[in-house]
């Protein structure tokens, strides 16, 4: 599929030596996809789905020339840290409802045992009346 492209894949290669050289002339400079996409002339969905090992290529020409990490990398390194934190504060979170089900399960059966046994001697209704034994 890359042998239809060749001059793209030519405009991509030269775009990735100007932008690591600072020698834009069609973008904002920015070490990304977006701006590789327009310093080359090539749609950014070509360069991610055809060209995608030019992207790859890329990415790791700026890691290896810059000392930098990609914009990408570092957004999804932040999401990463964020999502590990909110995994974190839910599992603090169940711990803690695993404790209240466990306490309120607890006084529950105290509750229900105290009503099944009387302890100490049943009070008389006040609407009962006591029968006498029949005389003879």
């Amino acid at each position: 599929m890359t042998d239809q492209h060749p001059d793209e894949r030519a405009r991509i290669r030269e775009a990735m030596d100007r932008l690591l050289a600072g020698q834009v002339t069609a973008s904002n400079g920015s070490l990304t996809v977006v701006a590789l996409a327009a310093e080359a002339g090539v749609h950014r969905m070509a360069l991610m789905k055809r060209h995608a090992d030019l992207k790859t290529d890329f990415y790791e020409r700026v890691r290896a020339e810059t000392k930098q990490v990609p914009e990408p990398e570092k957004q999804l390194r932040a999401t990463v840290a964020k999502l590990r934190k909110t995994i974190a504060n839910q599992r603090a979170e169940i711990e803690e409802l695993r404790q209240l089900v466990a306490n309120l399960t607890l006084a529950s059966a105290v509750l229900t045992h105290q009503q099944s046994t009387p302890t100490g001697p049943v009070p008389a209704a006040d609407n009962v009346i006591r029968l006498r034994r029949p005389i003879g």
